[in-house]
């Protein structure tokens, strides 16, 4: 059972959520445990505090594994920031072999490739995602292995991330006293537990509204043709309602979660609500609509600069399934309908799907969108090599302290 045992970490800017879970034969995964810890460490999905981030990725784990009943060593973690960024590139190798059929040395080869490509020295790649195949030039390929050609050419999606950001994240989840299984993207770990393959296929945006950032990816025919991070998101909501009511963060969070709405048209009713005053300040009343207001306009920009992102790569034609929200922040009253006024294009909220029974009815919820989504991983996705510098550093602390004690041993017969 030990073998079939996964775990994946959601390292968000308010809270850190760890889940374990068994793979099942029909590839499903049954939830065994899962664990929330809050989140002070980091910043906008950066890790601002090494210390206090692995304390908070212990608490979680810890949290999921007494639930679980099951102690693990490797976690699945995801990685999001405005350091993300994401370009395609199309190449190609010429199949040898005699019989000119194509094997999984050659998806292989291409992937080698492409890491040849340039890249910015304080980036590395963090995923290569094929977007389609092509043997001797005819497209529309999802799996050529036991084809036959002479010639193999991908269009991949390429992911890079700041080679500093993820030795952060490296070293927080060790110095928790875990390893890194793999990093993955977290917009791709939410698309993975909250979309539907008739959603992927026909082509569906999604947008994760965390508390630091807000992550978007687009899917055309099964295949991830678009992603970006955006630094606006549920946290900033919060701190306009805060500047704006003068009020503190705490009261100001409760007031978005129990009384906000993205947009007018939801409003219900349009009540009175009671503004707790601060020091000198006296207590006032303020109708819902103007705490509306505020929340309107920071939702409107973010969906706006969504729109402008997807019109400037032009792929919002592709977007015929609609848009998926989910995350913490698209829990907001009317943020699908204020979707559907920014984008013109229908919209539903996302929840995480086809997981076993177990604890995950716990989790059925957008904010557990990405972690549920971690469990999967990515089908051969190595660790980066950043990842591998302890390992690298254990070894030559060991070969020293091998030369240290060889040279003591040779010293003390010298000496007799």
């Amino acid at each position: 059972m030990k073998n079939n045992i996964v775990a994946g970490l959601d390292l968000g800017t308010t809270k850190v959520c760890a889940v374990i879970a068994e793979h099942l034969e029909n590839d499903q995964y049954k939830v065994l445990g899962f664990g929330i810890a809050p989140s002070e460490g980091l910043s906008k999905g950066l890790v601002a505090n090494i210390t206090k981030t692995a304390e908070a990725i212990q608490s979680a784990v810890a949290i999921a594994s007494n639930r679980a009943g099951i102690q693990v060593e490797e976690l699945n973690v995801g990685v999001a920031g405005e350091h993300i960024t994401s370009l395609r590139h199309r190449n190609y190798v010429t199949i040898t072999n005699e019989e000119h059929e194509i094997t999984k040395e050659d998806l292989a080869r291409l992937e080698s490739d492409v890491r040849t490509i340039p890249i910015p020295s304080d980036r590395q790649i963090l995923h290569i995602i094929p977007e389609e195949f092509f043997i001797d030039y005819n497209g529309g390929i999802e799996n050529p292995i036991g084809m036959t050609g002479t010639r193999l050419e991908a269009s991949n999606h390429i992911v890079l991330a700041a080679i500093p950001a993820i030795q952060n994240i490296r070293k927080s989840v060790e110095r928790a006293g875990f390893k890194v299984a793999q990093y993955i993207l977290q917009p791709i770990a939410s698309c993975s537990s909250v979309l539907d393959e008739n959603e992927k296929d026909l082509g569906v945006l999604l947008i994760d509204i965390g508390g630091g950032t807000t992550d978007i990816a687009i899917l055309h025919k099964k295949a991830i043709k678009h992603s970006k991070v955006f630094g606006v998101a549920g946290n900033q909501v919060t701190n306009d309602i805060r500047e704006s009511l003068g009020i503190v963060t705490q009261e100001a969070e409760i007031l978005k979660k129990q009384h906000g709405y993205a947009t007018d048209s939801a409003i219900i009713r349009d009540e009175e609500i009671s503004i707790r005053g601060v020091g000198a300040k006296a207590s006032a009343m303020i109708p819902i609509s103007l705490l509306t207001q505020i929340i309107s306009l920071r939702m409107r920009e973010l969906f706006t600069l969504i729109d402008n992102d997807i019109r400037s790569v032009g792929l919002k034609n592709k977007i015929k399934a609609g848009i998926v929200l989910t995350g913490g922040g698209s829990m907001l009253r009317g943020c699908t309908e204020l979707a559907e006024e920014v984008f013109g294009i229908p919209c539903r909220i996302g929840i995480p799907l086809e997981f076993s029974t177990g604890a995950v009815v716990e989790m059925e919820k957008p904010e557990f969108a990405t972690v549920v989504g971690l469990i999967k991983g990515i089908p051969g996705q190595k660790v980066l090599h950043v990842a591998n510098q302890t390992e690298k550093k254990k070894s030559k602390k060991k070969k020293n302290i091998v030369k240290e004690s060889w040279t003591r041993f040779r010293d003390f017969f010298n000496e007799l």
